[in-house]
């Protein structure tokens, strides 16, 4: 009781003279809607600016500002004399390793295992027949040894010529499948110096002339759909755990003035910038102006909750959110329900008969 009162005394300092030269109003049923303010920008969708994964000099310039590209679509080419000899190079280096470019070399090792092949079969025959010849006691010891040592040595060179047949074809094949990879990222490597397009959509900006210097890390151009268009709206973290998919967002824009335009909420990022405590929230039209640009500036107010026939009561006629005076002068405590930035919702402490008086400080 004791507070009730302190507070009234406060409020008495702040306010009042009551006489019939003052306004007053009786709440009234309306419908009420609360929502959450942001502000934002038009953007294209998949709106991105474009880096070429190169460094050197802008060679060609193949849009303007405005075309209409295609996914593939060449934007600008860049000129990098390294990368062009890497390129030759390689491609040098993948004739030279080419498989048929080396069947020379496989042929002339197929013709050693014929011809070691062909002795180790007439050492095996001599060989046979000394031995026969000493079962019947012709020939020494020596004679026979001599062609067993041949023979094995001529099998020893048959073994020796198929391995090595084995290791050379091996080591051409990897040559090959080697230097055909190289070549494969040297005109990778190459490509990367065209800049095209991620998407089927329009060039909204080059931001590079010819004849200048790029590298990796240098924007080239933006590009982005060219009629599917978003907002992006930075919502205040004291907002944010209000807004949810699927709500309904009320948009107004410098560009068209006087006008409304209804969006929805369609995602929200739940990382929080911490240089602006603020959240990004975007949104898609689902009645969108004729013509859109990416950057526009908008306002929205994000559709939070809708009553209808609440008890409502202009905002100036409410002192602190929570007291209005009545017509007799006194000062009575309400409890309010949803708000917007004129009007707010009478939940207790006033009827529709209460005669509200507009404080004066």
């Amino acid at each position: 009781m004791r507070y009730f009162s302190a507070i009234f005394l406060g409020l008495s300092v702040l306010i009042f003279s009551c006489d019939s030269s003052q306004e007053s109003v009786n709440p009234k049923r309306e419908n009420i809607s609360e929502s959450v303010y942001a502000s934002g920008l038009i953007k294209a969708q998949n709106q991105y600016q474009a880096f070429a994964n190169a460094n050197g000099i802008v060679q060609e310039i193949f849009v303007s500002e405005g075309d209409s590209v295609k996914i593939g679509s060449p934007i600008l080419a860049i000129y990098n004399e390294t990368a062009r000899l890497n390129r030759e190079s390689a491609e040098l280096t993948r004739a030279y390793a080419d498989l048929k470019a080396n069947q020379t070399r496989l042929r002339e090792l197929e013709n050693s295992i014929k011809n070691a092949e062909n002795i180790w079969q007439n050492d095996s025959l001599l060989y046979q027949r000394q031995k026969r010849l000493k079962d019947q006691g012709v020939g020494s010891e020596v004679d026979l040894e001599q062609r067993q040592l041949a023979f094995q040595n001529s099998r020893n060179a048959l073994q020796s010529a198929k391995l090595n047949y084995q290791d050379v074809k091996r080591e051409i094949e990897y040559n090959e499948k080697s230097a055909g990879k190289n070549l494969s990222i040297s005109r990778a490597l190459e490509s990367d110096l065209i800049l095209k397009s991620e998407v089927n959509g329009r060039v909204y900006d080059l931001l590079k002339e010819k004849g200048e210097m790029v590298n990796a890390q240098t924007p080239l151009a933006i590009l982005g759909s060219a009629d599917q268009f978003i907002l992006e709206m930075q919502v205040d973290e004291y907002d944010i755990v209000k807004v949810k998919l699927g709500q309904k967002i009320v948009v107004t824009m410098d560009s068209y003035r006087g006008e409304t335009f209804e969006a929805k909420v369609f995602k929200i990022n739940p990382l929080m910038n911490e240089a602006s405590k603020s959240f990004l929230v975007e949104g898609i039209f689902v009645n969108a102006p004729a013509v859109l640009y990416p950057n526009l500036t908008l306002e929205a107010n994000i559709v939070i909750e809708v009553k209808e026939n609440a008890l409502i009561l202009p905002r100036s006629y409410i002192l602190d959110d929570g007291f209005v005076i009545n017509a007799e002068g006194d000062t009575l405590p309400v409890k309010l329900g949803l708000k917007d930035l004129q009007k707010a919702e009478i939940l207790e402490g006033i009827v529709e008969t209460t005669a509200v008086i507009k404080p004066t400080k």
